[in-house]
């Protein structure tokens, strides 16, 4: 019997992680600095247990396909100039947005678990390397890419140490791989978008880190973003 270490274990490329997703398995994903890594499924129970956390844990909606971002523009409590500012903010920021729900309107089941107090969470980093193998999924499920107690994966090492075997990581497309090089990663901010307009800080993260004080980061946006059709009118 051999007492030798188990082989190292390697990361797939992007033909065995599109089999993974296909087959309902939790998949790490890479992102570009400054952002870490995200594990995704087409099930949410799927990335929560990935993450060892409960199974019915809310998760968000990754906003990569137009027509979830559609659907999800019916049921929110927004007017259209807001809605399309909602989608730019997700395209451009790549942000994670929390988004207000309207009462009473009838949502799809697969909306339900990106859920919570009457707002739906969505990722919006769309990271060019990875959509061919997004593209094919209507509906994804994300997080950040970290175990109960551990703070997200920055790199590809580092996911491989993290999630056990069941769990593929993704090779990232670029050599340079490595949370030493350049600035320190960190997991997406997340806004709150709120039905008149205003935003504010939900959690600290990579789009905000630059900014002395949390503040900055929305007047930045602020100044950035204005509601479609009314440009004399900056969000307040």
């Amino acid at each position: 019997m051999s007492t030798g270490a188990a082989a190292p274990r390697d990361a797939v490329d992007l033909d065995r992680a599109r089999q993974a997703l296909r087959r309902g398995a939790a998949v790490v994903l890479p992102n570009p600095a400054p952002l870490t890594h995200v594990v995704a499924a087409t099930a949410p129970r799927t990335v929560n247990e990935a993450k060892e956390r409960p199974s019915g844990q809310p998760v968000a909606l990754w906003a990569h396909h137009a027509e979830t971002l559609r659907a999800v523009a019916e049921v929110v409590a927004l007017d259209a100039a807001r809605t399309v500012l909602a989608g730019r903010l997700l395209a451009e920021e790549h942000l994670t947005l929390l988004l207000p729900l309207r009462a009473g309107t009838p949502r799809p089941a697969w909306l339900a678990p990106a859920c919570k107090d009457g707002r739906v969470l969505l990722f919006g980093a769309r990271w060019q390397p990875l959509r061919p193998l997004l593209d094919e999924h209507r509906v994804l499920y994300v997080s950040s890419a970290n175990r109960t107690g551990c703070p997200p994966a920055a790199g590809t090492a580092e996911a491989l140490a993290m999630f056990p075997a069941t769990v593929a990581v993704l090779r990232s497309p670029h050599a340079l791989d490595d949370p030493a090089v350049g600035s320190p990663r960190r997991a997406t901010t997340t806004v709150a978008m709120h039905p008149d307009g205003r935003l504010t800080l939900h959690r600290h993260g990579a789009q905000d880190r630059a900014h002395p004080h949390p503040d900055d980061y929305l007047d930045h946006l602020r100044a950035h973003y204005a509601v479609p059709g009314r440009p004399e009118q900056p969000l307040p």
